[in-house]
């Protein structure tokens, strides 16, 4: 089977950022199809084609990779950003017309990842698999990201049509699922298919920490990874950091490594209230990250107090930590908290409550034994319910219907 692969923010483990589509495609081409995948250009993410020409073609670890010379960055204004995301999606349906294949499959964010697959199933008449990473309009409308009613209108129609148009559909998480079957019936066929543990490349006892800057080996340390947007509301660790330099603790260290928008004004706060005991780290390759996280001691999972994110995420870094063996701190309610107090492999602590985490962080330090157990329960949780190999097979299995 020939497919068209349309994820924007397409990369390889040598970029920084998320490489779900790029394992869930060489997956595919293990089972003998043949990937086309269509992205943009992404600041963190490395698609191995080079080029500044309109469209650049190239072969990627078997995986055909069509780039669209569109540079996108985080630190982009929110109206930028969104004309990206539209002239990506306008761009790749001259790719929908031209290209040969038998599906087409599209990921999102950004929600306009539909329109290539509305108009190959439309004029093409070919199966159209839709995935879904996070609820649009939904999710941004709630943090308050979108406020203009046409725009939240024209969102709304877009979801509706991508839903409507696909043949199957994807959610990352239960949330997401829930809230495609509000539109295409509680019946409908949405398969539930989280992001998965690199457990080949994650694990345990290959951690470097002299890649840490400003961290002792007598250090406690909490790692941070991935984006610094207002998603990520990172001020919240800041505001624990402040807490435990009150109390006079200084041997519990806060490691942030990635970038955002929001990136420079934390760390002129950490200067300002020179809160010593945080860390800013520019974002490294994934196989660079593996050994930073093993030399972590406890992995965070930090965002925003918005009831939209309590079952409607499915984030990256929270399986890279389960992966690595780390015990997990989540500082919101839902399903990864459940996951945590299910299977014993970290803490969930009060939303918006620095004394709780901070009494969280001084727990674990101070009971190694219970650290190594909940991190032996992670690394377990990793292998057996959130193995690459396992979803990638269930993720394989879906589109071959």
């Amino acid at each position: 089977m020939k497919i068209l692969y349309v994820h924007q923010h397409f990369t390889t483990r040598e970029g920084s950022t998320g490489t779900r589509s790029y394992e869930m495609a060489r997956k595919l081409i293990e089972r003998g199809h043949e990937v086309t995948m269509l992205c943009g250009d992404n600041a963190l993410g490395t698609t191995g084609v080079e080029g500044t020409a309109p469209i650049n073609r190239g072969v990627v670890d078997g995986i055909h990779v069509i780039s669209l010379y569109l540079p996108y960055s985080n630190y982009d204004g929110k109206l930028k950003r969104a004309l990206i995301f539209v002239r990506f999606a306008f761009r790749s349906v001259k790719i929908v017309f031209t290209e040969n294949y038998d599906l087409i499959f599209t990921t999102t964010t950004p929600l306009t990842a539909g329109i290539p697959g509305i108009i190959a199933k439309v004029f093409r008449r070919k199966p159209f698999v839709f995935e879904v990473r996070d609820l649009w309009p939904e999710l941004p409308k709630a943090m308050g990201i979108v406020k203009n009613p046409l725009v939240l209108g024209a969102m709304s129609i877009l979801e509706y049509l991508s839903y409507k148009s696909a043949d199957r559909l994807i959610g990352l998480a239960p949330g997401i699922r829930e809230g495609i079957q509000c539109i295409t019936g509680e019946k409908s066929d949405v398969a539930m298919i989280p992001n998965c543990c690199d457990t080949d490349l994650f694990m345990p006892g290959i951690g470097d920490r002299s890649l840490i800057p400003d961290v002792s080996a007598e250090d406690f340390v909490a790692i941070f990874t991935g984006a610094h947007g207002v998603c990520n509301a990172l001020d919240a660790v800041l505001d624990v950091a402040a807490e435990l330099k009150g109390r006079g603790v200084a041997d519990i260290k806060f490691v942030f490594v990635g970038d955002g928008r929001l990136k420079p004004g934390l760390v002129a706060r950490k200067e300002r209230e020179t809160l010593d005991n945080c860390v800013f780290m520019d974002p490294v390759k994934k196989t660079e990250l593996t050994k930073i996280l093993a030399a972590a001691d406890v992995g965070m999972m930090i965002l925003g107090n918005v009831p939209e994110f309590y079952r409607g995420t499915s984030p990256n870094k929270f399986f890279d930590y389960l992966a690595t063996g780390l015990p997990v701190l989540v500082n919101y309610p839902g399903w990864v908290a459940e996951i945590l107090e299910r299977e014993g492999c970290g803490l969930p602590v009060t939303p918006e409550d620095p004394g709780a985490f901070a009494d969280a962080l001084i727990r674990l330090k101070k009971e190694p034994e219970e650290r190594k157990r909940m991190g032996e329960q992670a690394r377990r949780v990793a292998l057996e319910e959130f193995s690459r190999d396992q979803l990638s097979d269930q993720f394989a299995e879906f589109l071959e219907k």
